[in-house]
């Protein structure tokens, strides 16, 4: 079908007031060619639509260009149902960030060139525009969850997903189903008042999920191996020594975590010279076998010490806090409280960590007669009579000694992910047919694990996306995910049911998950210009392209989260998406008016990334928290691991006097929301200079900055100090040219 574009620019909001509206129309119907320019008042609102869904079924209107505000608002006004439609912003990203003083022609004349840019780029992006046709897999996508593991988070996941109907597989590698859960005594209080022990919720979670229909327990089973793709995935289960092949849609691990190892801690806490120093797992054995005593001799054990963050938060073992610790120690006082009316139980603490109404529990154990102490354990001397701590009391300043009969030592959780490094320069794994020791023995190109962040636990995005990791459709549930209680386990494990769910719904449409949600275009590769490089392989966040055996790229299409990281990657520009392409982006960039050297006004070209930059450069508008220059003109970009060298030198050759490029911020407390696109762009970035040594250009006429999405106070200063530091050298010698 012919394209046919219409240009609709709204004039509510001040924009009909400030800019020569009219002017825009004839850059877009003289210059651009666009048959079909209108304005409306108050385009977002009733009458507005009703014109424009009239011109789409009167006029054979079939691509938009909406000019008005940003892209981020009125997105249920203008969902039209057409693929190739741009919004314009003319409100935020030009009237509400330029200071134009009433009167000022030189200042009035900046803001009618920025909005004619970018009229025309709007125009030229939807040019470029072609309809995404949705991935369809030559055979069935399936909507089967595999859950992978048999504890209270694996049991929660299968249920919450055969509860909406979902058939689960619910994989366990032992005979039995509970995990750690199973042996347990009574958990933490979960509910009002939050000051009594529960009792275990295991046997009727259990006895709900067998009695469920959709799910089909498997036990004695591993996962022997793992390939393709959400909705598409051929899993190879081992159930006694027999394999056989699952097709599932999505995963998720759930194998819990692992208690660390108590053999590693210091030598003071005496554990391993004495039975009688045990950790919180054993107790809690001894708890559920209704006999809290001495592993020495079998005494009752009335004097309990319980040692709070046992090689935790220690760069000597685990820097993290495990969270459940604290609750765990409490719950397990009460237990010795309760055993006996005589009984002693000693909390020695860093800081005691309850959160929530937990807060409640601590109280509780206050109550009740435990004796809280705030130090170290320094020695440990074991007796006939029991134990002897020596204790550095931070409180009263001075050390302490008590008699006890146990000592319980609240270890950390480990995740039992096998995870891979994400940094390495070089493949972090192969192909294989079975590693021992792995989950899921994934069969990417990128290894047989999961990418880690921090601390070996798998994770795609801490601060927007905690339940995904770095493999699309596959999510990790409780502490194996990170370290948590009982409760927050439960949510946990139903968040990832809802987000399994989502993708095998979603890929079944041929649609993206997070963050381009509902995006139906995905890369296309022009094979014979591939030189196999392998850039896009090793590139790609989310493993999404593997290889074949001359090292040509094989596309996942359902692995894939259209973050264009591969298109910037590839050097020969073969990688493309309908809507979005290296042409796209090097046409609208040339598309724009740059002013003469004699007229004193320099053109920065900014390239801004859509999950950050973007928001922050519209709360700056907003809020009117400071004027932008106007010289900038604003390129959204998918993410900064999109951007191609390519562009930097069309925007050199084209008269631009610099180019910044404002990506997410990076590293262990913050993170691009495609997790490595921004520090991929800085890398391709430090090859630049030696194109603009070919053009006889300085170096600082490109820069990148890592922008927070709650930078908008600070944004102006940083673009309007890009805009001194490029006036402050010649202009730009290609101008003209």
């Amino acid at each position: 079908m012919e394209k046919k574009i219409g240009c609709y620019i709204c004039t509510g909001c001040g924009i009909g007031d400030a800019l020569d509206v009219k002017a825009l129309g004839n850059i877009a119907t003289k210059e651009q060619k666009i048959p079909v320019v209108k304005n409306h008042e108050f385009l977002c609102g009733t009458e507005g639509i009703a014109m424009i869904r009239k011109d789409l079924t009167d006029e054979g209107v079939n691509a938009l260009v909406i000019a008005g505000c940003s892209h981020r608002v009125k997105n249920e006004e203008f969902r039209l149902g057409i693929a190739q439609m741009d919004r314009v912003d003319l409100r935020d990203k030009c009237l509400w960030v330029l200071d134009v003083p009433e009167g000022d022609d030189t200042a009035e004349e900046d803001r009618q060139m920025m909005a004619e840019d970018y009229i025309r780029i709007g125009c030229v992006k939807v040019k470029k525009m072609n309809d995404p046709n949705p991935y369809e897999a030559s055979t069935p996508f399936s909507k089967v969850v595999l859950v992978v593991g048999g504890g209270i988070a694996g049991l929660t996941a299968a249920l919450e997903v055969a509860r909406t109907g979902y058939q689960a597989i619910l994989v366990e590698k032992g005979e039995t189903l509970g995990g750690q859960v199973a042996k347990m005594h009574k958990v933490s209080p979960a509910r009002a008042p939050y000051n009594k022990l529960e009792e275990n919720p295991l046997p009727m979670l259990l006895a709900e999920v067998k009695g469920n229909k959709n799910i089909r327990i498997m036990n004695n089973t591993v996962v022997q191996k793992t390939v393709g793709a959400p909705g598409l995935f051929d899993v190879t289960l081992n159930h006694n020594g027999t394999a056989a092949v699952e097709r599932v849609g999505s995963i998720i691990v759930a194998t819990g975590f692992q208690a660390y190892d108590p053999g590693k801690l210091d030598k003071k806490l005496g554990y391993g010279s004495s039975p009688d120093v045990i950790t919180s797992m054993e107790f809690e054995e001894m708890a559920k076998a209704g006999k809290i005593v001495r592993k020495s001799d079998g005494k009752p054990a009335k004097r309990v010490a319980f040692s709070l963050c046992a090689g935790q938060r220690d760069t000597s073992h685990l820097e993290y806090c495990s969270g459940a610790c604290c609750v765990y120690s409490l719950k397990q006082a009460l237990y010795v409280i309760e055993n006996h009316p005589d009984a002693s139980a000693y909390l020695i603490y860093q800081e005691v960590r309850t959160p929530g109404q937990m807060e409640d529990f601590y109280r509780k154990v206050q109550n009740e007669g435990g004796i809280f102490i705030k130090g170290d354990v320094n020695k440990v001397t074991s007796g006939s009579s029991g134990l002897t701590l020596e204790v550095n009391d931070k409180l009263l300043r001075q050390g302490v000694t008590m008699e006890v009969d146990l000592l319980v030592l609240a270890t950390g959780m480990e995740t039992t992910m096998d995870t891979t490094d994400p940094n390495s320069a070089s493949p972090v794994g192969k192909q294989v047919d079975e590693l021992p020791g792995s989950i899921l023995n994934l069969q990417y190109r990128q290894g047989p694990g999961l990418p880690s962040l921090k601390n070996n636990f798998p994770d795609s995005h801490f601060i927007c996306f905690p339940y995904e990791t770095r493999r699309t459709g596959i999510y990790v549930a409780g502490p194996a995910r990170r370290p948590m209680g009982i409760a927050a386990t439960c949510t946990d494990a139903a968040g990832a049911a809802l987000k399994a769910i989502q993708v095998v719904e979603s890929v079944a449409r041929g649609a993206a998950v997070h963050p381009r949600a509902g995006d139906l275009s995905f890369p296309s590769f022009r094979e014979e210009g591939c030189t196999q490089c392998k850039r896009c392989t090793e590139e790609c966040p989310f493993g999404a392209i593997n290889e074949d055996e001359k090292g040509n790229p094989l596309f996942n299409p359902t692995r894939c989260r259209r973050c264009g990281t591969c298109m910037g990657a590839c050097p020969q520009k073969i990688i493309s998406f309908a809507n979005y392409s290296v042409d796209m982006i090097g046409s609208m960039l040339k598309e724009m008016e740059i002013p003469e050297a004699d007229d004193e006004k320099p053109r920065i070209l900014v390239f801004a990334c859509e999950n950050d930059a973007i928001p922050a450069l519209d709360m700056v508008g907003r809020s009117h928290a400071g004027a932008l220059s106007p010289y900038i003109r604003i390129i959204p970009l998918r993410c900064m691991g999109s951007m191609s060298l390519v562009w930097i030198a069309d925007a050199m050759a084209s008269g631009y006097d610099g180019v910044l490029l404002m990506g997410c911020r990076h590293g262990t407390d913050y993170q691009c929301h495609n997790v490595r696109g921004s520090a991929l762009a800085e890398i391709r970035l430090s090859k630049v200079s030696e194109t603009l040594d070919r053009l006889q250009l300085e170096s600082s006429r490109v820069k990148m900055v890592e922008v927070n999405i709650m930078d908008a106070e600070t944004l102006p200063q940083v673009i309007n100090g890009f805009v001194a530091e490029i006036s402050a050298l010649d202009p730009n010698p290609y101008k003209g040219f």
